[in-house]
């Protein structure tokens, strides 16, 4: 807790058994509450997880990056969370890193804090490939000249928001892709809150998660097409749900009341995806 404010830190997780727990080793002891959600891996993240003591729930099916982390910020937010930082469980961000980010918020500096591996010139020393580099700033410079934003990277996967951030922004209209951060992000410049930015070394390594280079290819092109929809935006030439108050937003309540650990989560049609099923809701598995 910092400042009287309830900090959770959620884990989006696929295939990370073998980097998990570096991870939770280095996550600091403020934090009040810690959540894993796990995208039907196939490898051991689910035993290790509860073996750390961790929140854990499971997909029934992978459902891709995106639709993880609208379960991760769910579940934070029913917890009670006040402050909500997310860490990928890949070790590619260090963890000791959240506390720095969560006091930002908790004091009502910033409403949105991310971690740069642009600030400090460290990215390419951490390895991180070239193609991404140089498509990292060629990215980041054209969505700086069109949303009116000076950040030095959009395309960070360490970041902490505050819970008005998550409950006001219509995450359900985003993609279930990795473009999800993107577009995130693009909805946090819309609704005008603050953002920060803190020095974060990285560390790109065989066990680390990397999308691919078509995959990246086609992430480039969703941040392209989001930053044009937000420009259309503001200048009243289109109206998107994605940047709508009127959007889907997170549903807190979706679980039945009175509902045991483990058991199937319901359905609020009318709030979430329509293509949804009761099926595809994620199960609470461990406490």
């Amino acid at each position: 807790m910092i400042n009287g404010k309830r900090v959770a830190v959620v884990m989006p997780a696929y295939n990370a058994a073998r980097t998990l727990e570096k991870t939770v080793g280095e996550l600091p002891e403020l934090v009040d509450l810690k959540i894993l959600v796990d995208d039907h891996s196939s490898d051991a993240t689910v035993d290790v997880a509860a073996r750390l003591g961790l929140r854990v729930f499971v997909h029934g099916k992978n459902y891709g990056y995106g639709r993880n982390q609208q379960t991760c910020y769910r579940e934070a937010l029913a917890a009670g969370a006040d402050i909500v930082v997310m860490v990928h469980p890949d070790y590619q961000y260090t963890p000791l890193l959240v506390s720095a980010m969560a006091s930002m918020i908790a004091f009502d500096v910033y409403d949105v804090v991310l971690g740069s591996r642009i600030i400090g010139g460290g990215a390419l020393k951490g390895g991180m490939p070239l193609y991404k580099y140089v498509s990292n700033r060629f990215l980041t410079a054209f969505q700086n000249m069109l949303t009116g934003a000076k950040l030095s990277e959009y395309h960070t996967g360490f970041r902490a928001f505050s819970r008005e951030v998550l409950t006001r922004l219509p995450l359900l209209e985003n993609s279930d892709d990795f473009v999800f951060d993107n577009e995130m992000l693009a909805q946090c410049i819309h609704f005008g809150y603050r953002i920060g930015e803190v020095s974060c070394p990285t560390k790109y390594f065989e066990e680390a998660s990397s999308i691919n280079f078509a995959r990246s290819v086609k992430y480039g092109f969703g941040v392209l097409g989001t930053t044009m929809k937000l420009r259309l935006q503001k200048w009243g030439l289109a109206n998107y749900r994605l940047f709508s108050d009127g959007g889907r937003k997170l549903l807190l309540d979706y679980y039945a009341s009175g509902s045991e650990p483990g058991a199937q989560p319901v359905e609020r049609a009318e709030v979430e995806r329509a293509k949804f099923e009761r099926s595809e809701l994620p199960e609470k598995v461990r406490h």
